[in-house]
């Protein structure tokens, strides 16, 4: 070793007490290459602080802020990504990641400043001189991507192999469907927010990547006790803000959770989940309601050892979900194994009992330490327009109820449903198969005020519809129903030219002028549904609150002002299966609060 060497280590010590110094060279311009990596830009609009960036940066180069003006809401964390350039190496994986297309970097890479703090900033929040430089590196198009833009198709039947048969139409994901779908989820979570639930969204599809689908169903069964149920018939809001939609087709959350599901039999359920009985409490909840409030109450509470009766009027549990949801949308079978698990965990049902006449709900506050109430919404409502009360005119609730319970009900050759909902829908697929049946033809025309392109029933359920040969013909307000010797010849309709006002209320408005006329024997109104309280006595009602549209006022935990009685589901926050569901475990919580402070 020479003495250069020796000496080279103590000489560097000599520089501990100076500056450091940055050689500026302003008189030299060196600019990047067109597509050279330099420093970050966002498009902080487009950015929904999805996180991908930050999950990708090996050097842990970027974090998640917080920034003032960007609130949170869904699909966006209002978070934004700050770069910290001590740890940055300029791979761009951040941009190439970038879900939406925000991040970009520029070509400018040359930055004087004596202030090591300067270096970590908020691209697009902190303004810098290359903020309108177009150069750059960006997301290469058509080139690459690092998860697939297409989702895979779920497969179904045929609509001529499925227009007369209430079996179901959608068969659901392979394995190798599942897992290539699986894999284009970027974990980022934006879904697990919008989700009612708060569903561990990333954490069960990140389990079918690893073929560990009973890890899938705990994840599942930690907020939601209904997955084959809510894998066919969520409202899958948590697809609208999945961050991998914004370049392509966002991803099928819902079709993977069935996946999920539908892989695990049930007689391994208790296996699977650990759920031997849980020791009894001494404590008696009574459940109104076996629809999906119900179900997660009974369900959350039986695992904390409170003792669960459930009250149900009809002669089967699922409350709309098995009365008011077409068995080719979800089949009894698939209710029934979701049931059959909560049942198993001991809770009890009580069937064709109804709340206010065969049993009243004082004699249930008597009898039991709390009440929660998830009575749904099975109450039809008219429009009230002349002739509505018309024999052959009649709710769609009641039809697809009859048609659950295996009953026959009347089915004309010209039929016209009132209504753009997914109940509408279901209730015109539903006649559509029975006409099919009947005569051979499909004469059923679905009308409602809402034009096609904001009509509230599901896309799908739209483009399914016509392809089981019912029509569609949106944007018509009904004005009265003609009656002829006392049948009913059909529905006269005017142009609806908006539903709502600026601020976003109902209120409607008619071209009087563009008027037409809808041939029919039969008509079905499917205009929204009512809750029915009779059952509430009024010295309880005295002592709830009620809102300005006639819904039961209740705390974080539904929690009525009758501080004993609990009402969540539909009846609160629908119609819709999720949130009930997220009803129901929010008002266990509440439940085992207020028992044992009044313990």
């Amino acid at each position: 070793m020479s003495l250069k060497n020796i000496l080279t280590p103590f000489i560097a010590w000599g520089n501990i007490t100076k500056d450091p110094v940055t050689v500026k060279d302003p008189l030299n311009e060196r600019p990047g290459a067109e597509r050279y990596r330099g420093f970050h830009k966002n498009d902080i609009e487009t950015c929904i602080g999805c996180g991908t960036c930050e999950d990708i940066c090996e050097n842990q180069a970027i974090d998640l802020v917080p920034v003032d003006g960007i609130e949170t809401k869904d699909g966006d964390s209002g978070l934004r990504p700050m770069v910290d350039y001590g740890r940055c190496c300029w791979c761009a994986l951040c941009v190439d990641i970038c879900t939406t297309g925000s991040l970009t970097l520029s070509n400018e890479y040359t930055w004087v400043s004596e202030d090591a703090d300067d270096f970590r900033f908020i691209p697009g929040v902190d303004k810098k001189s290359w903020d309108d430089n177009e150069k750059g590196w960006k997301k290469p198009e058509g080139n690459y991507e690092f998860y697939g833009t297409k989702r895979v198709h779920m497969p179904e039947l045929h609509a001529e192999d499925r227009d007369k048969s209430f079996i179901e139409f959608v068969t659901g994901y392979s394995k190798q469907q599942a897992e290539e779908e699986a894999d284009r989820c970027v974990e980022c979570g934006i879904c697990v927010a919008t989700c009612p639930a708060h569903m561990g969204i990333p954490e069960y599809i990140s389990a079918i990547r690893n073929n560990d689908l009973e890890e899938g169903l705990r994840i599942l069964y930690d907020t939601n006790p209904l997955p084959e149920i809510c894998g066919r018939i969520c409202t899958h809001k948590c697809e609208e803000v999945c961050s991998v939609g914004h370049n392509g087709d966002p991803l099928s959350i819902r079709w993977l959770k069935r996946y999920i599901a539908d892989q695990n039999p049930s007689e391994k359920y208790k296996e699977i989940l650990n759920s031997e009985n849980v020791e009894n409490n001494g404590k008696k909840v009574a459940i109104i309601g076996s629809g999906p409030s119900g179900l997660s109450a009974a369900y959350y509470l039986s695992l904390i050892g409170y003792e669960c009766t459930i009250y149900e009027k009809l002669p089967e549990a699922g409350g709309m979900m098995r009365y008011g949801i077409p068995e080719y949308r979800l089949p009894y079978d698939q209710i029934d194994k979701d049931i059959d698990y909560i049942l198993s965990l001991g809770v009890k049902i009580e069937y064709n009992v109804n709340i206010g006449t065969d049993i009243t709900l004082d004699k249930l506050k008597t009898d039991y330490d709390a009440v929660f109430a998830g009575t749904g919404l099975h109450l039809g409502r008219s429009t009230r327009i002349p002739g509505s009360d018309h024999k052959d005119v009649f709710f769609a609730t009641d039809l697809l109820r009859e048609i659950s319970l295996g009953k026959e009900i009347q089915v004309s050759e010209k039929i016209i449903v009132i209504g753009g909902g997914n109940v509408a829908m279901d209730i015109t697929r539903s006649l559509a198969r029975l006409q099919n049946n009947k005569f051979g033809k499909v004469d059923t025309t679905a009308t409602s005020l809402e034009s096609e392109d904001i009509m509230p029933a599901d896309r799908e359920e739209v483009v399914e519809a016509r392809e089981e040969k019912a029509i569609i013909d949106p944007g018509w307000g009904p004005t009265s129903i003609e009656i002829e010797n006392d049948k009913v010849k059909g529905l006269h309709v005017q142009k609806c030219l908006s539903v709502f006002d600026e601020s976003g209320r109902f209120s409607p408005k008619f071209d009087e002028k563009n008027t037409k006329f809808f041939e029919a024997d039969m008509i079905v109104e499917s205009i929204g549904q009512g809750m029915d309280i009779e059952y509430i006595s009024k010295e309880t009602r005295d002592q709830i609150k009620f809102d300005q549209r006639g819904r039961i006022q209740v705390n974080e935990y539904f929690q009525t002002g009758a501080k004993w009685l609990f009402i969540g589901g539909d009846i609160i926050q629908g119609p819709d299966v999720i949130h009930g569901i997220a009803n129901g475990h929010k008002a266990a919580i509440g439940i085992d609060k207020f028992i044992n402070q009044n313990g």
